[in-house]
């Protein structure tokens, strides 16, 4: 077994194709598939079921494919670390942010960050929380900005709290509570309501809000998309409860605080086993980034 074979087993598995996984490799097919074939004889058990329209992990290869992902960061971790020591930070960062981060200006961040160590490959995804959270423990991502309920706990995670932001009110400009300086959630508690799907991190923010208050209300709109979100709330299609530090930022709505509101606490998490080299760096410039903010 070699480090090779199993990147060629990742990039199978990931992209669900050897042709597509071999030009990711750059090794011509028949290569890879030799290569996995030779892995899965030595293991003595198939790790994919192959049909001329499909590729499929079996059980066998879906239980070598965490540790198999393991062992290649390790290598790609152990190489960083001989760079560290030289000076130079070297090596791979994949940073993972939800679409409503406010504390940092993640971009920004990104933008100084390479000019700095332009020898790091770089790769952003967005996302739910629960599944950044996930793939941090996992070693998809280095690093993640999460926006959880307050008291929400984070196992097997590094994490920094960032910033505690209130939710507030996202209402067309022409609602009827639109010129108000502050409201309560009760003024709006009959309303229909748009908001991130049922069990997400996102929505347990605004029902937590309403519990908290011994209130209920009915989503009318479940939304993957902020944006998308704002669009309909500003069409007159409902309301809805965002962070209020990012929910300035949308446009075509008016933002209203709300008195009894719950909080918005954002995170920057990173795996217990310690940064990489290039997770440390990145870690210690959004940080810095956080304060200059705070005093500013």
């Amino acid at each position: 077994m070699n480090l090779q074979q199993l990147r060629y087993v990742v990039a199978v598995a990931e992209l669900g194709n050897f042709t597509r996984a071999s030009e990711r490799c750059s090794v011509v097919q028949s290569a890879l598939s030799h290569q996995v074939a030779k892995l899965e004889q030595e293991l003595g058990a198939r790790l994919f079921h192959r049909t001329s329209r499909s590729v499929a992990l079996t059980p066998a290869g879906a239980a070598f494919l965490p540790g198999a992902r393991e062992c290649l960061a390790a290598a790609e971790r152990a190489q960083a670390e001989v760079y560290a020591a030289t000076g130079e930070i070297r090596g791979r960062l994949a940073v993972g942010m939800i679409p409503t981060a406010a504390a940092v200006d993640v971009p920004a961040v990104l933008r100084s960050f390479h000019q700095e160590h332009p020898q790091v490959r770089v790769s952003l995804l967005t996302g739910g929380s629960d599944v950044l959270a996930d793939q941090v423990r996992g070693g998809a991502l280095d690093v993640a900005f999460l926006g959880l309920a307050e008291d929400v706990e984070l196992p097997h995670l590094n994490s920094r709290p960032l910033a505690r932001d209130p939710l507030a009110a996202l209402l067309a400009p022409g609602h009827r509570l639109a010129g108000r300086r502050r409201i309560r959630l009760e003024a709006i508690a009959a309303e229909e309501f748009v908001d991130f799907p049922a069990g997400t991190t996102g929505r347990v923010q605004a029902d937590h809000a309403f519990l908290t208050a011994g209130l209920e209300r009915t989503v009318a709109f479940e939304i993957t998309d902020p944006q998308i979100m704002a669009r309909l709330v500003a069409e007159g299609l409902g309301v809805a409860l965002l962070a209020s530090t990012y929910a300035v930022r949308l446009p075509g709505v008016t933002v209203v605080p709300v008195v009894n509101t719950s909080y918005r606490v954002e995170h920057l998490i990173w795996s217990r086993l310690g940064p990489t080299p290039a997770a440390d760096a990145f870690i210690t410039r959004a940080m810095r980034r956080v304060h200059a903010g705070r005093r500013g």
